[in-house]
């Protein structure tokens, strides 16, 4: 296995499940291709299971008997056992989740963010709305649910943890009909004696078995752990009704829908989880679709040899390091981290019972038998959960018995693919409801889901949580000469905006326009119809120099560039005849290294319809207007003396992580200051903070004469899991820079975490079905979280399929701010994205973070010039 290799992989963004079909023009993004070519397949974080490794200890069939090594209890790397029986599954289901019940690692314990002078977190603004969520009451049959931990131990010891828990389970009538049980600790609803004694006997050599149960703790229904073992059961449940689990959720294969002119399937499914909100246990449901495609990647390596043989292992490579596979025989997903091409199937491994090959192996466990015996071995590192087991070796999976999942590049730039598949996994607020309405009757109904419900003393409502929001109303917008509102179900004033002058122009009177012989036609089409609709906005563009490139070729367009660029220059514009990486990276390595300029990318194809041309001419000289330090468009912001702070990372797979850092320069929150640094990989931003920081506060006060009395911060890209690093480090380095600017410098401070990856959804009931909330729609009851600051925003609009809420946190305000000044502030935030006329997800300056840190990551990988740092250059 290659290092080298490994190393020359790309970076892809993160995110899971089908991708959305194309966007509409202009919905967060400019017609014009801003980015280079295909940001990459979605990403689902995979659970899987073991596979053959080097050093596998277990070779056998690993079948139900409570003999040998079990699952818990295997070497690094062992090899997965083939599919269980039904019972053997459910156990596994339990036990798996289960294995930290009790212990201080626990899933579900939720840092307490919440300040203590927000006692309440409701707003007041805006009109009532009622809604339903995504969301399903858990409720206690006739008591308070109630559940009992013991400790259980064993005289003599039992090592297996498989022997433990199939001597527990085989005593109901001291344990009761339903317990959780984890080998060590055990989780039942009834109370026992203090101390429990009883005699049982192995299955497998009758051998008596004294065991103690202890009680050690009453937990009740809301209770981190009590939580944690209710999921343990969901799982459970979700198998019992014929689900799969697939990474971190369940599909239904009998549903599978097959997309056969595109050699692709969809498994339908759903994400869910039980957790304690503000005054409720509820079970949370969402749909999930995972896309799977019919080609193994033993044929996809079969087409590279075919194109390509002298290159075939750089092109492997570069075609499937960092890519998800699924394999079939046991529905676990890994990522490929490397291939080892001087592996094969016959090459061998040592398991207990001697040494066996890959293809002995799966003939024996799975009875698959592996054709080409000279195809070169995938290889994936164990994940950090898989290494807190004990698993600390790489994995091994044969390419003949790897399917990949998600969606390749190319088939995301074809519009028929995108367009099909949407067909099927965009659904609709109703169409979302009826699907969880079936969903949430099929597992009441089922007999066995129902007795175990009934044990444990518990039961699903059958009807969708109500909750009630508030709609704010629409924003009133400034440009330079007007005032204006827009429609409040669309949230767009492409159309009022339509002829007005921009609140800031910047004329571009030298600038210069990069084009291939083949493309001089549209090249010059394009200049004349932006001389034509720069004046109305305010903007004047004299005619440009023009450098024809006579190759498409790398070194062409480069030196092409050094012509162009002169200290003068204001910024230079590239009509490039396809969206190409390679040379997208050239221009932008070029234009934010080497010779720091604003540049502009355009993809010749867009311009191909003369009757799109005036349109896609608008949006280009907006977003020029932009990069050379213009300002769009503004929103009233009553506080004064304000400084808003947008961040977000990108997490390039194989180096450096990215972090973007953008904060506010003015009091109408329409300029920014920018700046990006690397990390190493994985690494959070609060190591680079305080030089960005600082410098961000010695701008505004070179700007403004004084520092800014109030900030706001919002932090984008953090999971649950990251949030006690935030807590504990980032926030503290933002109040550790006060001092370091200015001695006694202490401005009010409100640090807010910013979540789009969420479940939750809100449907509002129209006249004949369910619709999407307007925008402006705030939800702060109900589905928020007691121990936090928190609420939900649908900030947007769209034309098809579910709106997707973003979820706001506050972790730390000392702003003095009401929770409806902070709700409104984040709104009015969502309208100054200058690269589309409308509301987005997210405050724009964490928008314009995220499209920093992914031009860096994607194609600079080096901090760019600081003479670019204030003006929108990676628009």
């Amino acid at each position: 296995m290659s290092g080298r290799a490994r190393g020359r992989a790309r970076g892809k963004p993160r995110g899971g499940g089908p991708a959305p079909p194309p966007r509409r023009p202009g919905e967060e993004e400019p017609p014009i291709r801003e980015e280079p070519i295909g940001p990459g397949v979605s990403r689902g974080r995979g659970r899987g299971g073991a596979a053959p490794s080097e050093e596998a200890p277990v070779a056998g069939s690993g079948r139900a008997s409570l003999r040998g090594t079990t699952r818990g209890e295997r070497k690094p790397g062992a090899p997965a056992a083939p599919p269980p029986t039904a019972e053997m599954a459910a156990l596994s289901v339990g036990t798996g989740d289960a294995r930290d019940v009790g212990n201080k690692r626990t899933r579900w314990v939720e840092l307490n963010t919440r300040p203590a002078h927000a006692s309440d977190k409701k707003g007041t603004s805006g009109a009532q709305v009622s809604l339903f969520t995504n969301h399903f009451r858990l409720e206690s049959l006739g008591r308070q649910f109630i559940l009992y931990q013991y400790w259980v131990s064993f005289k003599p010891e039992v090592d297996s943890k498989r022997v433990r828990i199939a001597i527990v389970k085989s005593n109901p009538d001291i344990i009761g009909p339903v317990s959780a049980f984890d080998g060590m600790v055990l989780f039942i609803p009834r109370k026992l004696d203090d101390t429990t004694v009883f005699t049982s006997t192995t299955t497998f050599n009758n051998s008596p078995v004294e065991v103690t149960i202890k009680f050690t703790n009453e937990l009740t229904q809301g209770d981190a752990t009590s939580l944690q073992v209710l999921n343990v059961f969901l799982r459970r449940a979700l198998f019992t009704i014929g689900m799969q689990q697939i990474g971190r959720d369940y599909f239904n294969p009998n549903a599978k829908i097959s997309i056969p002119q595109h050699k692709m399937e969809v498994w339908p499914g759903f994400t869910t989880s039980i957790l304690q909100y503000e005054s409720d246990v509820l079970l949370g449901v969402d749909l999930k679709y995972k896309v799977l495609r019919n080609t193994t990647v033993l044929d996809m390596m079969v087409n590279i040899h075919s194109r390509s043989q002298s290159n075939f292992n750089e092109e492997c490579i570069k075609a499937l390091v960092g890519e998800i596979v699924l394999t079939r025989y046991n529905n676990k997903t890994y990522r490929v981290d490397d291939i080892d091409f001087k592996k094969n199937p016959q090459s061998r491994f040592e398991t207990r019972d001697g040494s066996l090959s890959y293809v002995e192996y799966y003939r024996k466990a799975y009875n698959k038998n592996i054709t080409e015996l000279g195809q070169p071995l995938l290889y994936s590192r164990p994940k950090e959960k898989d290494k807190r087991g004990g698993r600390d070796n790489p994995i091994y999976l044969v390419p003949e018995l790897c399917v990949l999942t998600g969606i390749s590049d190319q088939m995301r730039a074809d519009f028929n693919v995108m367009k099909d598949m949407a067909i099927h996994t965009r659904v609709g607020p109703q169409q979302r409801y009826d699907t969880l309405s079936t969903f949430i009757k099929q597992l009441s109904d089922n007999a066995d889901v129902n007795t175990e419900m009934s044990n444990w003393g518990l039961k699903f409502a059958r009807e969708l949580v109500r909750v009630s929001g508030r709609a704010l109303p629409p924003e009133l917008l400034l440009q330079k000469t007007c005032r204006f509102s827009y429609d409040a179900r669309t949230a767009d004033w492409s159309r009022e905006m339509r002829g007005k002058q921009l609140i800031s122009a910047v004329n571009l009177e030298n600038w210069g326009v990069l084009f291939t012989t083949n493309d001089t036609a549209k090249a010059n089409d394009l200049i004349k119809t932006m001389q034509k609709v720069g004046p109305p906005m305010g903007i004047n563009l004299r005619e440009p120099l023009k450098y024809r490139v006579g190759e498409d070729r790398l070194d062409a367009f480069r030196r092409s560039l050094e012509a162009a660029i002169k200290p003068q220059v204001q910024l230079i514009m590239c009509v490039v005849p396809s969206n190409r990486k390679d040379r997208y990276d050239t221009i932008k390595k070029f234009c934010c290294l080497a010779h720091p300029v604003p540049s502009q990318v355009v993809v010749s194809r867009t311009l191909n319809k003369a009757q799109m041309l005036m349109s896609v001419a608008t949006k280009i000289v907006l977003q020029i207007n932009c990069k050379l330090g213009g300002e769009g468009w503004a929103t009233e912001i009553p506080l004064k003396n304000m400084m808003v702070i947008g961040i977000d990372t990108f997490h390039e797979k194989k180096s450096q992580s990215f972090g973007g850092f953008v904060a506010s320069l003015n009091p109408s929150l329409t300029r920014y200051y920018s700046r990006c640094v690397a990390q190493q990989r994985g690494q959070e931003l609060h190591h680079a903070i305080v030089p960005c920081f600082a410098a961000c506060l010695k701008k505004y006060n070179e700007i403004n004469g004084t520092l800014p009395d109030r900030i706001v911060i919002y932090r984008d890209g953090v999971g649950d899991g990251q949030l006690p690093v935030v807590v504990e480090h980032e926030l503290k380095q933002f109040r550790n820079t006060f001092e370091e600017v200015k001695p006694g410098y202490l401005p009010k401070l409100a640090f807010i975490i910013v979540k789009k990856r969420i479940s939750a959804r809100f449907f509002m009931s129209a006249e004949r079905s369910l619709s999407n909330p307007p925008p402006g729609t705030i939800i702060d009851s109900v589905v928020t979280k007691p121990e936090w600051y928190d609420f939900f925003l649908v900030s947007q609009s769209v034309r098809q399929g579910t709106v997707s809420p973003t979820h706001y946190n506050v972790i730390h305000d000392t702003t003095g701010l009401k929770p409806d000044h902070i709700q409104r502030l984040t709104y009015k935030l969502t309208h100054l994205y200058y690269n589309w006329p409308g509301t987005i997800r997210v405050p724009a300056p964490c928008q314009y973070a995220h499209k920093l840190a992914y031009l860096v990551g994607q194609s600079i990988h080096e901090e760019p010039a600081l003479q670019l740092a204030d003006r929108l250059y990676y628009l």
